[in-house]
């Protein structure tokens, strides 16, 4: 078996170290013979690093590297062009300062190709560079790096120095359209998505592979036939490993670590993920491990806001991201991968948002109880195996008692937001527990709080905020949520839940067969 690329981010490194490639060379040859400037938005850790590296190489002209890849035979290997290659993530700004690391890096790009910059300021420096490098050689092949990386590392904190950043940026990437004789290709990427007003006002030009592009779809991550052609060896080796058939792990797979989309039709797995899964062979929160989202958290607990799953959005909802101090809360979960595209209505122009899989919804669900509860991610999973396994004994007393000590950890300024507050704690519970075991909060004839199923038990579960545990079991009954559960030949309990939100718990509960 090939080894993993984990963490590469070299084309060059990758190939000569004789690591696991999938090829997506096809569709870097469809866009270079289509526009010439393009945009693409895409989370963490998907692959645009290595994208661009890729490019890079292939414009360089280092057919070695390119050898049994789909693009062999059709690239003119004899037209080279200079590469002006902008990675954000290696500039050193916190420190020095964006402009001064921009700065200096166009210097070191002009001193590799042995050019004497004349200006000063960053913006004629980079005008000056692009201009010197086509005249020397060919038209410069541009490749921007997370270009909003200045801008996103602020947000939810310092928002002044992200509108500093934005300004920079903005003057920066100026150049480009009026360097147009000197391009070969425009290449930017990033994870979030700002307007054309805010970063690129006078790039009207720029192509946004972002939605709805056949080929960028499947650019970046893994289709589900590069999953079972590519990794066909790793698939039979890791199943013998589990001791399941392969279909089963291939199944358990998609469940985990498939789901993105940016169309609502083709879906595709996290690269990071997937590499991760098959190096250990052990289904774990890969992707969401390499960066808390601790601002976004922190926005959650301001609105408050905790139902993400199936959130209706309009199209125009995909280019209105502003730099503000209120910001958009669904479209920053949507743009950093934490939601994706899960249908699309193409007659209204709707799209359906929604966590992408299981490995996503499972972590950002142990982050939420963290804004409402005030318990680390590491807690939640034994609480949530303590509470399914009282459901499984029957043991309600155990349940409310959990429930209990996780509402008297809510923080001090979400009790004065009560309702929403206790309602979210409970949407959060119940969902993290469906991972485990059936449970669900829809009904036909009405919306209960919560419906938990056992072999021998469905149980609904309303919850009432001072009032009654009698009143909570009178709407059970009246609302019939229990009815299309008799036939199933299982028990049927209805429990009544009552919070006093001047005692800050759980004061009443009753339960009643029915």
């Amino acid at each position: 078996m090939q080894k993993l690329p984990i963490g590469i981010q070299s084309f060059s490194e990758l190939r000569k170290g004789g690591f696991l490639y999938v090829d997506k060379t096809q569709s870097i040859y469809e866009l270079t013979e289509g526009s010439k400037y393009y945009f693409l938005s895409r989370p963490r850790r998907f692959g645009k690093s290595l994208l661009l590296s890729t490019i890079g190489a292939l414009f360089l002209g280092q057919k070695e590297l390119f050898q049994g890849l789909w693009i062999e035979d059709k690239w003119n290997w004899n037209k080279k062009h200079p590469v002006l290659h902008i990675p954000f993530a290696s500039l050193d700004y916190k420190v020095n300062g964006l402009e001064v690391e921009l700065q200096k890096h166009i210097q070191e790009i002009a001193h590799s190709y042995r050019i004497a910059l004349r200006n000063d300021s960053l913006k004629n420096q980079f005008e000056e560079l692009l201009r010197k490098l086509s005249e020397k050689e060919e038209q410069v092949v541009l490749l921007i790096d997370e270009y909003d990386k200045p801008i996103i590392d602020y947000l939810g904190g310092d928002i002044g120095q992200a509108r500093e950043n934005q300004q920079v940026l903005k003057n920066f990437y100026s150049v480009i359209k009026d360097s147009d004789p000197y391009l070969r290709l425009v290449f930017i990427t990033g994870v979030s998505k700002f307007s054309k007003v805010s970063i690129f006002s006078d790039l009207n030009n720029l192509y946004d592979l972002t939605i709805h592009d056949r080929i960028a779809a499947k650019m970046l991550g893994y289709t589900q036939e590069e999953l079972e052609s590519c990794f066909e060896d790793y698939i039979t080796y890791t199943a013998s490993q589990l001791d399941v058939k392969e279909e089963a792990l291939i199944e358990r797979i998609r469940e985990w670590y498939n789901g993105y989309s940016w169309d609502g039709q083709l879906y595709v797995y996290n690269p990071f993920s997937i590499l991760n899964f098959f190096q250990k062979g052990v289904f774990l929160n890969y992707w969401f491990k390499t960066a808390t989202p601790a601002f976004l958290i922190e926005l959650v607990r301001k609105e408050p806001f905790y139902d993400f799953d199936g959130i209706a959005v309009g199209e125009e909802a995909f280019d209105a991201f502003e730099l503000r101090e209120k910001l958009d809360l669904v479209m920053l979960f949507f743009q950093t991968g934490y939601l994706t595209i899960k249908a699309w209505d193409r007659a209204f122009g709707l799209y359906t948002l929604g966590y992408p899989n299981r490995e996503v919804k499972s972590s950002m669900l142990n982050y939420l109880a963290k804004a409402f509860a005030d318990v680390e991610a590491s807690e939640m999973r034994p609480l949530i195996t303590r509470l399914r396994e009282y459901f499984l004994k029957g043991d309600i007393a155990q349940v409310v008692s959990l429930l209990n000590g996780l509402f008297k950890r809510m923080p001090y300024q979400l009790k004065a937001k009560t309702e929403v507050s206790y309602h979210a704690l409970v949407h959060i519970v119940f969902h993290l527990l469906g991972m485990y075991m059936r449970s669900e909060v829809n009904t036909l004839d009405g919306r209960a709080d919560a419906i938990v199923e056992t072999e021998q038990t469905v149980y609904c579960m309303e919850f009432k905020l001072d009032k009654s545990a009698k009143e909570a079991l009178k709407q059970i009954k009246e609302r019939g949520y229990l009815e299309g559960y008799h036939q199933t030949g299982k028990k049927t309990i209805a429990i009544g839940i009552n919070f006093s939100s001047e005692k800050g718990c759980i004061d009443d509960w009753e339960m009643e067969a029915c």
